[in-house]
């Protein structure tokens, strides 16, 4: 089983009330691909945090399970031997705020929103990102 795999299944069981979605796994394998590249590359990282940002704004993503799931791979980001300390500081910012509050985003949006966790601001800041 790969890394990526180990920690899918850790993240993946969702609440007592809903399922994670089947779609969040590809786009977070996609972001995870690049992380773990000792070169990434910027584009595809950029492009694959965008499509998993979108999804998590959308009404079929916008779940607590899924929101829940996707700020738990990168808060265990360490358990995957994945660190992001090689990528530029603005991708790294994006991604600490990822591991942060993204969890509240439907239980709780204010605290979300305070700690720029919500996942349309993080949308907008990977729209910023110069590569």
């Amino acid at each position: 089983m790969t890394s990526f795999e180990k920690a899918w299944t850790r993240i993946s069981g969702g609440t007592s009330k809903e399922s994670v979605s089947d779609e969040l796994k590809p786009l977070l394998e996609t972001v995870y691909t690049e992380i773990i590249r000792k070169q990434a590359n910027l584009d595809l990282l950029r492009d694959g945090l965008e499509r998993l940002l979108l999804f998590l704004t959308t009404p079929p993503g916008r779940t607590d399970a899924n929101c829940s799931a996707a700020n738990l791979f990168f808060f265990f980001h360490d358990e995957w031997r994945g660190n992001w300390k090689h990528l530029p500081g603005s991708f790294a910012a994006i991604l600490d705020d990822m591991a942060m509050q993204l969890h509240d985003t439907v239980s709780d949006p204010e605290i979300a929103r305070n700690f720029s966790s919500l996942p349309e601001q993080l949308l907008e800041r990977v729209r910023q990102l110069q590569v």
